[in-house]
Formats: structure tokens, sequence, C-alpha cells
């Protein structure tokens, strides 16, 4: 069972979310996070979350702050993602920022 459904994840992202709030971004980069196998494993095993505890967790901002941590903490990363989220590494640091 997938930890998550990018198409329904993305649709309520856009049609709910303004662009610029520190959740919806979190929740933008944990679809990026979880688009890649690699990158999805070794955010589970550096964060200690399980499928099971980041499913029950999504709306917590302390959640949601790990996966900007998660991408703050590793350059390569982070610029993928603001690159995949079309918005500037800074609105991903500074998302986190507000989250934590």
């Amino acid at each position: 069972m997938p930890i998550y459904s990018p198409e329904r994840a993305l649709a309520i992202i856009r049609e709910n979310s303004p662009a610029a709030d520190p959740q919806a971004i979190a929740l933008r980069a944990l679809v990026f996070v979880l688009g890649d196998e690699a990158r999805a494993t070794r955010f589970l095993a550096l964060t200690g979350l399980t499928p099971d505890a980041l499913r029950a967790g999504l709306g917590d901002a302390a959640i949601q702050g790990a996966v900007l941590e998660f991408l703050a903490n590793h350059e390569a990363d982070l610029v993928a993602a603001a690159a995949a989220l079309d918005i500037p590494p800074h609105v991903l640091a500074a998302a986190w920022e507000s989250l934590r």
C-alpha cells in the first residue's frame, strides 16, 4: 500500500492551499520526498517515522517541519525540491522556520 497518492495530494494542494502557506509548502515537499524511493527511505530512517506515523501526523506542524528540515539539511535535495515545486529554496527554508 503506497504511503501517498501523488495525484490526489497534488489536486488537494492546488485547489485548497495558497502557494505561500507553510503547511501547504510542507505537504508539497512531502510529495516530492516520497516521490523518490531512495529519498523516502532516507527520510523515514533519519526522522524515525514509520509510514503509519507519517500518515497519522500529516496535519501536525512537527511532522511538516520535519519534512522541510530534512530538505534543508541536504542542499542537493533542497535545490531539487525547490526546482520541482517551482519555488525558491529560501521559501522552503522560511516555511520550515515558521513551522518550528
